[in-house]
């Protein structure tokens, strides 16, 4: 059985030393980190089974971390530690954000929930849910070109060493079959030179 991974992310070396110490003679695969800035990547890289997640951290605090981990792996399971007693800073550090569940592209409304394209005459197209999780991320990402080693990384949760940029490319193409009137000229996935890809059109409403 493989061995549960658990990434702890503190600046304090005792604590995080600590921590450490007592995840691996409870028998658990521990990584540690101890700064807030590249945090985010070293955590999808290692694809841990469980985040423990300082607030207070240089370079980039926890709650901003915990946003950008919530965006795209919003299933990743994470305990924050905090010595703040606030009941704002408890709220705000519970909160899970839902992330987009809806998107509409032109005539086009996407649920990404059910994985769904509905056209304007009633036409529905299925969506995969790896197909889902690159419009999420798009669309959580509104506004910006993505790379595609990004893209890799982020919706392939970290195991972007073992594939190929051309994998994004692939996908791309069968999204701007479903979504585009002309797939081979685009205007909702475009394609920005040099930079990657972007959601054109992004007029968005979030799930409640």
């Amino acid at each position: 059985m493989a061995q549960t991974t658990i990434l702890v992310v503190e600046d304090d070396a005792a604590i995080r030393r600590g921590l450490c110490d007592a995840l691996a003679f409870a028998g658990y695969a521990v990584g540690e980190y101890a700064r807030g800035d590249g945090a985010v990547d070293w955590v999808l890289s290692s694809s841990p089974d469980l985040l423990l997640l300082d607030v207070l951290l240089p370079g980039k605090d926890g709650f901003e971390i915990l946003r950008e981990l919530r965006a795209s792996h919003p299933q990743l399971p994470v305990i924050v530690l905090t010595a703040r007693g606030a009941e704002d800073d408890r709220v705000r550090g519970l909160k899970r954000p839902r992330g987009v569940r809806m998107l509409r592209l032109g005539d086009r409304t996407v649920d990404l929930e059910l994985g769904e394209i509905a056209l304007a005459s009633g036409e529905k197209r299925r969506l995969s849910s790896l197909e889902s999780s690159i419009l999420r991320y798009l669309a959580a990402h509104r506004g910006r070109p993505l790379d595609r080693r990004e893209l890799l990384q982020r919706v392939w949760g970290g195991n972007s060493r073992e594939m190929e940029t051309r994998t994004i490319d692939m996908h791309v193409r069968r999204l701007r079959e479903k979504l585009e009137r002309d797939p081979a000229n685009p205007t909702l996935l475009v394609t920005v030179r040099a930079r990657g890809y972007m959601l054109a059109d992004p007029e968005r409403e979030d799930g409640v």
